[in-house]
């Protein structure tokens, strides 16, 4: 049943849907300034707060039914927001039911693996939520932009796919983006089939926003951290990223993992998308606390007497039926 005090929320997010199926422009198809006509920000304050109160609700609801677990993944270029999504989004949700795994560069086990392996190693187990910070799908975004990187995966005829594949029409490596997002697909069904709910979330930056971002991090010394040179020659493959980006929302959004595209240039706004779609997830699987037997409920009763019968003098014997204001955690 739908949860009446989402139903606002979730008013935010349908257009930001890619249809299983749908053919992706980028640029064309949705705007990264887009912030829903009828929100503003003030109101804005107030939905993030509803969905961080309900996200820590659910995540509670989640870790006690233990039988389904939630992996979001979390995609978009240099300075989109994925750092600062988490850390507002996520709030109020209890750390040890949460687990964030960022992907850097792999390793050399990890290369000598198939391109998976390394994701299925950090997946959230049943009743709990994980993140991807970036993800999978870097497999068929960097390594795409970057076809030279192939020849470090070990794959049969890597190499010749990086150099080119002979045919003056096709891309580098066009076969092997063709099979990744055919196993990615399966593997994802594959996680879904199992119980594992699969959210994922492309944060939409536009060029101009990336660049005052990118002007910000270098003129506030508390920011210089998070600026790297990598990252200002890599707008110089802002195209490619585009392209690369709309192939991977086209071919692999699906009736089981479909991607939502979170407008980015507003960070209150992208907040509050995302908090949207997760929740959204969250309420369609409806998990529930367990059921307690009567056998359960006796021993509960036999419980509680006892612990009635060792109340001191002057205490309440049970503060929470009592109403009293030592109710409550202290």
């Amino acid at each position: 049943m739908p949860d009446p005090r989402a139903a606002k929320l979730l008013e935010l997010i349908e257009a930001l849907r890619v249809p299983p199926g749908k053919t992706v422009q980028l640029h064309h198809d949705f705007d990264p300034g887009y912030k829903a006509g009828w929100l503003h920000k003030r109101e804005g304050r107030q939905m993030l707060e509803l969905g961080v109160e309900l996200l820590a609700e659910y995540q509670d609801r989640l870790a006690a039914d233990a039988s389904r677990g939630l992996l979001v993944v979390l995609q978009g270029i240099d300075a989109a927001g994925k750092d600062g999504t988490i850390r507002h989004v996520m709030s109020g949700v209890n750390p040890q039911g949460v687990t964030v795994h960022s992907f850097k560069v792999p390793s050399k086990e990890e290369l000598a693996h198939d391109f998976l392996w390394r994701y299925g190693r950090a997946l959230p187990a049943r009743g709990q939520i994980g993140i991807f910070n970036r993800s999978h799908y870097e497999e068929v975004l960097v390594v795409r932009v970057h076809p030279d990187q192939l020849a470090n995966e070990q794959l049969p005829g890597a190499q010749a796919a990086a150099d080119g594949d002979g045919d003056a029409h096709r891309e580098p490596g066009h076969d092997i983006w063709r099979r990744r997002f055919r196993d990615i697909n399966g593997w994802e069904r594959h996680l879904s089939d199992s119980g594992l709910r699969i959210v994922k979330l492309f944060l939409n930056l536009s060029k101009e926003e990336q660049r005052r971002r990118f002007l910000k991090r270098i003129d506030l010394a508390e920011k210089n951290w998070k600026f790297s040179s990598a990252d200002a020659r890599e707008r110089a493959f802002w195209d490619d990223y585009q392209h690369a980006f709309s192939q991977m929302l086209s071919h692999t959004s699906t009736e089981w993992a479909p991607w939502h595209v979170i407008p980015a240039d507003h960070k209150w706004f992208a907040r509050i998308a995302v908090s949207a779609v997760i929740v959204q997830a969250l309420v369609e699987l409806d998990p529930q606390y367990p059921s307690v037997s009567d056998d359960d409920r006796r021993a509960l009763a036999e419980a509680k007497s006892q612990l009635e019968a060792e109340a001191p003098a002057g205490a309440p014997a049970d503060p929470f039926a009592a109403g009293s204001r030592h109710h409550g955690d202290r």
